[in-house]
């Protein structure tokens, strides 16, 4: 059975509440009732709830950019897998690089957020990738094998059958710089034989492995005609709805 694509838009740490209901309209109404492909936003936590009144009824699906461990208490700035459910949330990242490389989030804990937001029912994009200094060193395919050993620790196979790879090149991310098709095709089928080797041809062969590394509507359909790229998750271009769809028309 064919993978389905998937294009998920991070917004980061934009736009004001009133951007936020604009772009998730726009982007509603350019995608329509029956896309070809899965299709998400993920806007900042504080715009979840009226980014998920806007989308309401639509065929676009709500995620957020970070979870916490627990279901609740004394954990001052932080968000429950249970309220992201309750606002309506289908996805939520975990291991972003920059939870990673700038706010120093661990291998361990990024395991923790895997464990609590799928166990809550939530399905999750989990991120991987190289930094510029590991890729020079030809260091790539043991950080893939590290980051999703790590992350994937103690996984059902229920719990896999939720779980969608982003491979982000650390040193695409804000530059500009893409990898070429080959170069992410490699990647890709790289991450695919490691999860062979450590979880089986099955769950491999299911699981949606997107790109997400400056990601434009200009290098989509090189990138996306790869068989190993499963869609992209999105940064910068996902903040204006033509050049998000442009994307999401790649992956169709």
């Amino acid at each position: 059975m064919p993978r389905r694509k998937l294009v998920a838009g991070n917004w980061k740490m934009n736009t004001t509440r009133a951007e936020a209901v604009a772009l998730a309209q726009g982007v509603a109404a350019g995608v329509g009732a029956s896309p070809k492909c899965d299709v998400a936003v993920i806007p900042p936590f504080v715009w979840l709830d009226p980014v998920a009144a806007a989308l309401k009824g639509t065929a676009v699906q709500l995620g957020a950019q970070d979870v916490y461990t627990e279901p609740k208490g004394a954990f001052t700035g932080e968000i429950s897998p249970a309220m992201l459910l309750e606002v309506g949330c289908q996805y939520a990242l975990v291991g972003h690089s920059e939870r990673r490389h700038v706010i120093g989030e661990t291998d361990a804990a990024t395991n923790h957020k895997v464990h609590a937001a799928l166990e809550a029912g939530l399905h999750v994009i989990l991120c991987i990738g190289e930094t510029l200094a590991e890729r020079e060193r030809n260091l790539q395919e043991r950080v893939f094998q590290r980051q999703v050993y790590a992350a994937c620790a103690g996984l059902t196979d229920e719990q896999f059958g939720r779980l969608t790879l982003a491979y982000e090149p650390v040193w695409a991310i804000g530059t500009g710089k893409v990898a070429t098709p080959e170069l992410a095709q490699e990647a890709h089928k790289n991450i695919r034989a490691r999860m062979a080797l450590l979880y089986g041809d099955n769950i491999a062969g299911a699981l949606p492995i997107l790109y997400g590394g400056s990601l434009t509507g200009d290098s989509a359909p090189g990138l996306f005609a790869q068989p190993d790229i499963d869609g992209g998750l999105v940064g910068g271009a996902s903040l204006k709805a033509d050049s998000f769809l442009k994307i999401v028309a790649a992956a169709g």
